[in-house]
């Protein structure tokens, strides 16, 4: 027997909230994303908002990395593998590719006889925008 797969249109409310994610530009929290929804006037419940952001995390649509607070943010993304640069003030994020990574990634799970190994890397530092703001 087989199954067919459908796919769902999104509700008016997940797509509120996928729109509002990438109008963000950077990396934000559903608290962000469900607060910016009610200043544009958009009935979205909080719940909505996490559920939301947690399919389109699942379904790769969107990226999604833990704060040094262990708060979950999230960003429209390019598609493909990729890792972020981002700055620790300002929350300025970069796309960047590491071939290295994925060498030592793909080396290291051999070694240790490990198979379909997932990834992500995330580093962080302050731009140079937020460098040369501070006072010295």
């Amino acid at each position: 027997m087989t199954t067919r797969r459908t796919t769902r249109r999104p509700t008016r409310q997940q797509q509120a909230v996928a729109d509002m994610l990438g109008q963000a530009g950077g990396f934000a929290s559903a608290q962000a994303v469900h607060t910016r929804l009610r200043e544009a006037g958009e009935a979205v419940g909080l719940a909505t908002v996490y559920r939301t952001l947690q399919a389109l995390a699942e379904a790769g649509e969107v990226d999604v990395l833990r704060t040094d607070e262990g708060e979950a943010v999230y960003r429209a993304c390019e598609p493909g593998h990729h890792h972020h640069l981002v700055c620790r003030s300002c929350g300025r994020t970069v796309e960047v590719e590491g071939p290295a990574v994925e060498r030592w990634t793909d080396r290291v799970a051999a070694e240790h006889g490990f198979t379909e190994v997932t990834h992500t890397l995330e580093i962080f530092g302050t731009c140079r925008t937020c460098a040369t703001a501070r006072p010295r």
